[in-house]
C-alpha cells in the first residue's frame, strides 16, 4: 500500500471513529499534498509524499520550539499531538550508533578529510537517510567526524 493510499485509508477511518482531531490533520496534509501534485502537474510518487511529510514535520518542530519559549503550553500541546500522529507515516527511524556508522561508512566511501568536503559527504549521505534521520543531527554529525 502506497503512502497516500494508506493516507486515505487512515483518513475514512478517523472518519468512522469520529476522531476530529486525527482527520484534520491527515486532510491537512493530504491538502497539501494534493497542491504539490497540482504545482508538478502529476501524481507524486512514495518518496515525494515523504518529501512532504518530512517538510510538514520539520515546521511543527519549529513552530513547537518557538511556541515553547513563548510559554504557549496550548499551542505546543496541539502540536505535539500533530506531531505524533505525522511521524506514524515516516519510515523506521535509525538509532544514534546506525546514523553514526552510515555518516563514517559516507565519509570513507568519498575519500573526505576535511570540512572543505562536507558537501560531498553530505551529498552522498542523504539519500541513504532521507525520512530515516534528521538532517540537522547528521550535519552535526558530519561536522564532528571531518572536523
Amino acid at each position: 500500500m502506497s503512502l497516500s493510499e494508506r493516507l486515505n485509508e487512515d483518513m475514512k477511518q478517523a472518519m468512522k471513529s469520529q476522531d476530529k482531531f486525527k482527520l484534520s490533520v491527515i486532510r491537512m496534509v493530504r491538502s497539501t499534498i494534493k497542491n504539490s501534485e497540482i504545482d508538478l502537474k502529476r501524481t507524486l510518487d512514495d518518496n515525494e509524499v515523504l518529501d512532504v511529510l518530512t517538510r510538514e514535520i520539520k515546521q511543527r518542530k519549529d513552530s513547537l520550539q518557538e511556541f515553547e519559549k513563548a510559554g504557549r503550553d496550548d499551542l505546543a500541546a496541539n502540536l505535539q499531538a500533530e506531531l505524533v500522529i505525522l511521524t506514524e507515516y515516516m519510515p523506521q527511524q535509525l538509532s544514534e550508533e546506525e546514523v553514526k556508522a552510515i555518516v563514517q561508512q559516507t565519509i570513507q566511501q568519498v575519500g573526505a578529510s576535511s570540512k572543505a568536503d562536507m558537501g560531498k559527504v553530505m551529498t552522498a549521505l542523504m539519500p541513504q537517510v532521507k525520512g530515516r534521520a534528521d538532517g540537522k543531527v547528521i550535519n552535526q554529525l558530519v561536522q564532528q567526524f571531518l572536523g
